[in-house]
């Protein structure tokens, strides 16, 4: 019964008030997402202490590895539109259905795409300029993307937990991932001798654990409201379909930006070498630490939006994406004052050897420029998760391509090599363009849900 009415209060929780279920879904989301990203901080940390190359092979197959991880972000964004849509709808069958088809996708995807990435790892990293830390990346890359199937199950899994609105238990599993992944990093890296080969066996294996965990709730106890059985299933063209108007161009948009990340990588060894590029990694790992609030925010918007768009309730999505906006600013201005004054002191973290000491002067100057990146997006992403939400992933898909390959990376290339303001002119050019991009996001979605309500009032 207890596990009944805790079902019966998350299905209730994504139907009701957008303002409380955004503030009840994006807490546990935003820990779960913080507690993922430490763990992965904690890869880059440790393996900070082994010098600049070894850094800097993570930061040039991080990107690439991204690509990976996309898949299954995309498929369970796909998932958890439709899904939420379902429930809003009050469709179980359908929500089931779903739930299972996602799951097979997932399972074909994540074994498709290593067999795709691993033959071309070693000309992929020559032609990023990874130079000296080119062996030390295959050696990383190889174990990561060999166990590819863990890291896309995992994904998807938490997707079909979050759409039904058991958060919970979704962050729960993250922190014993998490905190697994952590304890196992120093003695996989140090006293095995595995350097960052053992960086790659502690994530694999803390992600393998996460997959056992869920799998026991779903097909073990039997207590979540999605039913994902074979039972449940019956192939359906219309639900791949409604998947993949989300899927795709999520994960697309997830390439775009791995894409986006791999020629600001070149960008970067052309103005100071692979210094700068182990800088970055350091700098993006924190200011991605720090976009975490408002990306649980935004995957909370992306459950109500579609629950809101289920029950045809045009005004609860407006009054969602307007407080989800409001939501993320008052965080981001924190985050930044933080950011800005304690640069110097963050970037200690990653300077704690003689090998990388003196990389810490360079990582503070870096997240001055980038934690301004925090007060670009909040607009940009909830606007994003709205037609995410809605199933709409192909409009969020052309602003983001709009930005992130188009502007970010001619202003990072104008400012930074054009004009010759080196790696400030970088970063400073991905800050320009990030604001653009959200004004774009921001006025096309308060047009689409006002032709929305529009419609609804004329019908």
């Amino acid at each position: 019964m207890a596990n009944n009415n805790r079902t019966d209060e998350n299905i209730e929780l994504i139907r009701g008030d957008p303002k409380r279920a955004i503030r009840k879904l994006s807490v546990p989301t935003m820990m779960s997402m913080l507690i993922l990203m430490i763990y992965n901080l904690a890869d880059s940390l440790w393996v900070a202490g082994l010098g600049a190359d070894a850094l800097a092979a993570v930061g040039f197959i991080t990107p690439v590895f991204f690509i990976i991880i996309n898949v299954g972000n995309g498929i369970g964004a796909g998932a958890n539109s439709l899904i939420a849509r379902a429930i809003g709808a009050e469709n179980k069958e359908l929500a089931d259905n779903a739930a299972v088809h996602t799951l097979l996708l997932s399972i074909i995807l994540s074994i498709i795409v290593p067999i795709i990435l691993i033959p071309f790892m070693g000309p992929l990293l020559n032609l990023m300029g990874a130079g000296s830390s080119t062996q030390l990346g295959i050696e990383y890359g190889q174990i990561m993307f060999g166990f590819t199937f863990f890291f896309v199950l995992s994904g998807v899994l938490q997707s079909l937990l979050r759409a039904e609105g058991d958060v919970k238990r979704a962050m729960n599993v993250t922190i014993v991932t998490s905190v697994l992944n952590i304890v196992l990093d120093p003695i996989f890296i140090y006293p095995t001798g595995w350097g960052v080969s053992g960086a790659a066996w502690a994530t694999v294996l803390s992600v393998a654990v996460s997959c056992v965990i869920m799998g026991w709730w779903i097909w073990g106890k039997k207590d979540t409201y999605l039913t994902v059985t074979r039972k449940a299933f019956e192939y359906k063209n219309h639900i791949l379909k409604e998947i993949a108007v989300v899927a795709v161009p999520n994960m697309t948009e997830g390439i775009t930006f791995s894409v986006m990340i791999i020629f600001i990588n070149m960008m970067l060894t052309i103005a100071a070498g692979t210094t700068a590029v182990a800088v970055y990694t350091s700098a993006a790992r924190i200011n991605q630490l720090a976009m975490i609030p408002l990306m649980g925010i935004g995957t909370a918007m992306l459950t109500v939006a579609g629950a809101a768009f289920g029950q045809r309730d045009y005004h609860k999505l407006e009054e969602a994406h307007s407080y989800s906006i409001k939501f993320g600013y008052m965080i981001s201005i924190v985050l930044i004052f933080i950011m800005f004054f304690g640069s110097d002191y963050i970037a200690l973290l990653f300077a704690y050897s003689d090998q990388s000491a003196s990389l810490a002067p360079m990582i503070s100057s870096v997240l001055k420029i980038l934690c301004f990146f925090l007060l670009a997006i909040p607009a940009g992403i909830m606007s994003a998760m709205v037609f995410q939400g809605v199933g709409k992933g192909f409009t969020s898909l052309a602003i983001t391509v709009f930005r992130a390959l188009i502007i970010e990376l001619l202003l990072a290339y104008f400012l930074g090599l054009v004009l010759g303001f080196g790696e400030a002119g970088i970063y400073s050019g991905m800050v320009l363009a990030a604001a653009i991009g959200s004004v774009i996001a921001y006025i096309w979605c308060k047009l689409y849900i006002r032709g929305l309500k529009k419609n609804s009032n004329d019908s």
